[in-house]
């Protein structure tokens, strides 16, 4: 009797001793990933970086699919600002850093205006899957899925989607002092909307970062209280 209580005891601790081993090497492996992607984007605000990769692991938590690449949209900086970091997951690298557009209702050289509501010509915010590419008004176009109910998750609905466009070069910014404006859809250069939307199609994460208070202290991605969050896949339009 005496045996098998320690036994049992014993096999308990060890079963829990390499509970607590997985999640701390696990903890360190994020940790070093998170380490590299910093190294390799130097000017993308450590924080922000923090946020959008604090997410992206909690989406999965979730049951999101694991991702293989994440793009970070820093709506804080100014639109004639590179804003858009596209990251492998897998190493830690810097796919590709470039300009991209917010909606014309959301400011002029910045944006300090988001909204969830079809017809706003405002950005949204939060956390993001990029779903399937297509050919439209625009080209070559990637559609979205806000994962964040009362957010984002009207994404799809108002026609939120990566496109080209020819207001978003540096020649813009060189003449206007800014890029163009969207209808709120993140709009980047057309020499560089077939790398991005290869890189972001099939299920991967796109975090477009604000500080807006009330978003980061509710976020269910950001704090992690929430669980699963369905994503919404009503509606198939083009927005602009």
């Amino acid at each position: 009797m005496f045996t098998s209580v320690r036994f049992l005891r014993s096999g308990l601790l060890l079963a829990v001793s390499m509970v607590i081993s997985s999640f701390s090497q696990g903890a360190s492996l994020d940790d070093e990933l998170l380490h590299r992607m910093s190294r390799a984007a130097p000017e993308l605000d450590p924080l922000v970086l923090e946020s959008a990769f604090n997410a992206s692991r909690c989406a999965v938590f979730s049951g999101v699919e694991m991702p293989q690449r994440l793009a970070v949209i820093d709506f804080s900086l100014p639109s004639s600002r590179e804003r858009l970091w596209i990251f492998d997951l897998e190493q830690g690298g810097l796919v590709l850093r470039d300009l991209v557009a917010h909606g014309k209702n959301s400011g002029n050289f910045e944006s300090t205006a988001f909204s969830n509501v079809e017809g706003s010509y405002q950005s949204s915010i939060g956390l993001f899957r990029g779903s399937e590419s297509y050919y439209g008004k625009h080209g070559y176009s990637l559609r979205l899925d806000g994962l964040e109910p009362g957010i984002n998750d009207h994404a799809r609905r108002r026609a939120i989607v990566i496109h080209g466009a020819d207001y978003v070069n540096e020649s813009w910014v060189n003449k206007y002092g800014r890029i163009g404006r969207s209808h709120g859809c993140p709009a980047v250069d057309n020499q560089v909307i077939e790398r991005v939307v290869d890189n972001l199609k099939g299920g991967q994460l796109v975090f477009k970062f604000y500080p807006d208070q009330d978003w980061l202290h509710s976020s269910n991605y950001l704090n992690c209280g929430g669980g699963a969050v369905a994503v919404n896949e009503a509606g198939h339009g083009e927005q602009g």
